[in-house]
């Protein structure tokens, strides 16, 4: 029963995870509009500030606590699909880590990349996602 309860709450830090990687870039390409140090730019710093410390990062820490336990604990480690997702997930986590360097060229007003370039970003997420979703529902591969 404590596993199922686990696996939940890893699913919910997951759903808060996704939707603060799906929203920060957004909030990204409309920063690129703003004009340094107007009050709708500043506005952007503290919305960005707080997605990131209020939401994603601890849903992070969260998926990442219960997703290893979970693997341990259902014996997952030699399945081969969850080596995919493993890698997939790596990758998410390396997409998160551009976020939060992203966010402090913003925070410094040093941004020099264009809206396009976060619209690109900002689907990342999405394909990352979907891999990961049809890895742990089919598991094509033992």
């Amino acid at each position: 029963m404590l596993y199922l309860w686990l696996k939940a709450f890893h699913l919910i830090a997951v759903i808060a995870w996704m939707a603060g990687m799906l929203y920060l870039p957004r909030l990204f390409v409309y920063h690129c509009d703003a004009p340094k140090d107007s009050i709708q730019s500043e506005t952007f710093k503290i919305m960005e500030r707080r997605l990131l410390k209020a939401i994603i990062n601890p849903a992070m820490i969260v998926t990442w606590v219960l997703g290893l336990y979970l693997v341990w604990d259902g014996g997952w480690y030699t399945s081969g699909w969850m080596h995919a997702k493993f890698a997939l997930v790596l990758i998410m986590s390396g997409l998160h880590g551009v976020y939060v360097r992203r966010l402090k060229e913003f925070a410094a007003d040093k941004n020099t990349r264009p809206a396009k370039y976060y619209r690109i970003l900002n689907e990342v997420p999405t394909v990352l996602m979907i891999g990961i979703v049809i890895l742990v529902i089919v598991k094509p591969f033992g």
